[in-house]
């Protein structure tokens, strides 16, 4: 007698309820982050998620996790804002602006001092994402130079190091207060970006391997 061939299952996905509590956990964490500290309590990110501690650590079982996908998140989101400028605006300079204005605004500043100490800084997920947002915004910075509007003499590390400080203080010190400051200095600094530059920058272009190396 012939047996009847075993039926191969499909790897079930996550269902919609589970990816939403993910989602939600991660967008708390970010919050709190930005507000408190790497240091929050589960069980107050938690809360504010409005999920139970053990939904937390089914997701995500030490914090490390957690901070990965919450910095990972941002850069994703960071990197989704310049694809859309590079799409959507005709004015090179102005999908510069579009990017440095939303990256300010998702206080990448704020989390990256997390990345430090025994975190491991080259995991995949976060190298993928480091190098997508990267990529980027060096399309963005080539179409504005070859259209003559962005000075020649600015690299990425230019850039990125300018929305860094001018989102800054950092976590956990009353960050929010500081708001009404970030748009404004920004768009000075985007101003002095503008080809023909009017003064001679000291040293050279600050590159992307500088930036990771400081």
């Amino acid at each position: 007698m012939q047996t009847a061939t075993p039926v191969q299952r499909r790897a079930s996905r996550p269902r919609a309820d589970a990816l939403r509590n993910r989602e939600r956990i991660v967008t708390a964490a970010r919050e709190m982050f930005v507000e408190f500290g790497p240091d929050v309590p589960f069980d107050e990110i938690a809360r504010r998620a409005g999920v139970g501690n053990a939904t937390v650590y089914r997701n995500f079982p030490d914090r490390d996790a957690l901070v990965r996908e919450v910095v990972c998140s941002v850069m994703d989101r960071t990197s989704e804002v310049a694809e859309q400028a590079l799409a959507e605006e005709t004015d090179p300079f102005e999908a510069l602006e579009r990017f440095a204005h939303a990256a300010a605004d998702e206080r990448i500043s704020a989390l990256c001092p997390m990345l430090s100490g025994t975190f491991d800084k080259h995991h995949p997920d976060l190298e993928a994402a480091r190098e997508r947002i990267e990529r980027l915004v060096q399309a963005l910075m080539d179409r504005a130079k070859a259209a003559g509007t962005l000075r020649p003499d600015v690299g990425v590390g230019d850039l990125m190091v300018v929305v860094a400080q001018l989102s800054r203080p950092p976590a956990g010190t009353a960050c929010f207060s500081a708001d009404r400051f970030v748009h404004r200095h920004l768009q000075l600094f985007l101003d002095g970006l503008r080809a023909p530059a009017r003064s001679t920058l000291p040293g050279t272009a600050v590159t992307v391997e500088e930036l990771r190396q400081s």
